[in-house]
């Protein structure tokens, strides 16, 4: 692995007596991406608005590029923050500010940065960060109610690109969106990556998808992570039975395999004060008591 980027370590994120987020430790490595996946009140989307600071954190780390991010900063190291870390919405409907143009939106956090010498040096970059994400640099006079959704979250990925971030925070950016749609959002995701070298936390439950995208995947349940380990070791070794209760709910687009799927009930096991996270191949860790794991790993 490169240089990591982030480093989280023991985040916990309570809300009163909830606790979204309960004691995660994992690190993002430069130019891949980590998917992050659970079912709807895991504590992923939390996580995520954690790490960008939308939440002051209860307790634990957060470190990005060696520099821990939470606690009294200056303004211009919240600015230089900020320019590098950007987040992409769930719900492209709700996060586009409906009294603003396509290239207002996009222009807001440059014309807060100052990063262009004149009007028709920023009417270049809302072109050319319009066109970056598949629409044209006509679209830049139109109200958002005007843009389909698909496209609703291509505006939404362009202002995430505009101060030039290293790296993204997608909070579940396809789940509103026509399953049609869908694969194109992640395919120019991808290509934007490959592109301008972008890290990405991609938080999801659509497992499927995420296994396209992520190099490493995190399965998250009950504001913990239960197994984190390559794509690859993820869906062909699971360990922990939640994954693979996940994993056997995934449809498949063919009713011969469909018909014949099986599906595996996830039964929770108490784990009691004494689990913890065990490395059971390289890279590959599990979140359970040493009785557990010797029993998952069989």
């Amino acid at each position: 692995m490169s240089e990591k980027i982030l480093e989280v370590k023991n985040l916990k994120q309570h809300f009163g007596s909830i606790k979204a987020v309960d004691g995660i430790s994992f690190d993002v490595y430069k130019g891949e991406t980590l998917g992050l996946v659970g079912e709807s009140g895991c504590g992923k989307s939390t996580t995520g608005r954690s790490i960008i600071r939308l939440y002051d954190i209860t307790n634990g780390e957060i470190k990005f590029k060696g520099k821990d991010i939470h606690g009294k900063k200056s303004r211009k190291e919240l600015k230089d923050f900020n320019r590098e870390m950007q987040m992409i919405f769930q719900d492209p409907y709700a996060s586009l500010n409906p009294r603003m143009t396509a290239g207002e939106i996009i222009a807001e956090a440059f014309d807060i940065h100052g990063l262009y010498k004149n009007k028709a040096e920023r009417k270049e970059k809302i072109g050319s960060l319009l066109e970056a994400v598949g629409l044209n640099r006509e679209h830049a006079n139109r109200y958002a109610h005007e843009f389909s959704g698909g496209q609703r979250q291509r505006i939404g990925i362009a202002r995430a690109l505009s101060l030039d971030p290293s790296f993204i925070i997608a909070d579940e950016p396809i789940s509103a969106l026509d399953v049609s749609i869908q694969a194109q959002v992640v395919n120019l995701l991808k290509q934007l990556q490959k592109e301008r070298g972008l890290t990405y936390l991609f938080i999801a439950h659509d497992l499927s998808m995420v296994k396209y995208i992520s190099n490493r995947i995190a399965v998250m349940r009950r504001g913990v992570i239960l197994e984190l380990g390559s794509s690859e070791d993820i869906y062909q070794h699971p360990v922990h039975p939640y994954t693979k209760s996940l994993l056997s709910a995934i449809p498949l687009p063919d009713p011969i395999s469909e018909s014949t799927r099986t599906r595996i009930p996830y039964e929770h096991e108490e784990t009691g004060d004494d689990a913890s996270t065990h490395e059971v191949f390289p890279g590959h860790f599990v979140y359970g008591t040493d009785q557990q794991i010797a029993k998952w790993h069989k």
